[in-house]
């Protein structure tokens, strides 16, 4: 279907999910803007400004019933109820990691994304890799397994990353529900213990929203709208561009995360990060290939057929 789609709105497809993936690879400096709340805090926030600015964008935009006909019966509830909590741990390490310098690592973690969901899916939906693909996930466990040595430790962060949203992507694969709606019901099935955990600050005079001088309350109040304006500009990229193009896209994110952990908040990056990188970016091309050559490997076998 995409592409059927004239040369301009392929090239309005191209400035929506740019503007999506500038934002959220730009998320650090909010995020850091915030560095005098706790991340739970934050993160309770946000699911809550979340669910209300999605909730109205919905209504303004006249697809209000989507909210009610997403929920299809016990099955996309549970679905939804899963796919919160891990969106909702997702976030949670990604602000914690911001806010205790660790962005590089997150960004190792987001660029990791891709490889852990062709694990997933060869492991979980019996989905065959071919063999540029397999050398790839073995170049990113060999990257990982050089950090654990170089370190002696797990990357958690970036490992964390991966699989929370490794694990809600393949999850959402399995339930039909659109962008907004979907994030909807993944944070409004989590305001109750998020406005549970506000409430409690707020009386224990711990709280920072209205206490903290300066502009937290307002990027609190706003953390709802730079969640869900990135989601509506990804769809409606998505819908204007072939999904191999918006594949590469997503590496948009994770290269400005890099480049501000290393060069902006001058996060360490010796021979030992630069190894792992190496081997996970060696993964990450042998990967986009492998999915280039198959595409245009379908499209001649199209065309003689």
């Amino acid at each position: 279907m995409n592409e059927q789609l004239d040369p301009r709105e392929r090239t309005k497809g191209y400035l929506f999910a740019t503007a999506a993936f500038l934002s959220w690879g730009l998320l650090p400096f909010y995020w850091k803007a915030l560095h005098a709340v706790p991340a739970l805090e934050i993160l309770c926030h946000r699911v809550f400004w979340s669910a209300v600015f999605t909730c109205l964008l919905i209504l303004l935009l006249g697809r209000g019933r989507e909210i009610f006909a997403a929920i299809k019966g016990p099955r996309t509830l549970l679905c939804l109820l899963a796919g919160s909590l891990l969106l909702c741990s997702n976030w949670l390490i990604y602000i914690w990691a911001v806010n205790h310098d660790h962005v590089v690592e997150a960004s190792l973690g987001y660029y990791l994304t891709p490889l852990v969901n062709a694990s997933l899916g060869m492991v979980v939906l019996g989905e065959r890799l071919r063999g540029r693909q397999l050398m790839a996930v073995g170049l990113a466990a060999a990257g990982v397994l050089n950090m654990v040595v170089a370190y002696g430790h797990v990357p958690w962060v970036a490992l964390g990353l991966a699989l929370t949203f490794g694990v809600y992507g393949l999850l959402r694969k399995t339930v039909d529900v659109r962008p907004m709606p979907g994030l909807f019901w993944e944070t409004a099935l989590a305001m109750l213990p998020a406005l549970f955990w506000l409430g409690r600050l707020q009386a224990d005079g711990a709280g920072a929203f209205l206490r903290l001088p300066g502009a937290v309350t307002p990027l609190l109040v706003l953390s709802g709208v730079i969640t869900a304006l990135p989601l509506l500009w990804f769809a409606a990229g998505a819908k204007r561009m072939r999904l191999t193009t918006l594949g590469l896209f997503q590496y948009i994110a994770p290269t400005c995360y890099f480049l501000l952990g290393v060069f902006v908040f001058g996060e360490p990056f010796n021979t030992g990060r630069a190894v792992t990188f190496a081997l996970i970016w060696l993964g990450i091309l042998l990967y986009s290939a492998e999915g280039l050559m198959a595409l245009r490997s379908a499209r001649c076998a199209a065309r003689l057929s």
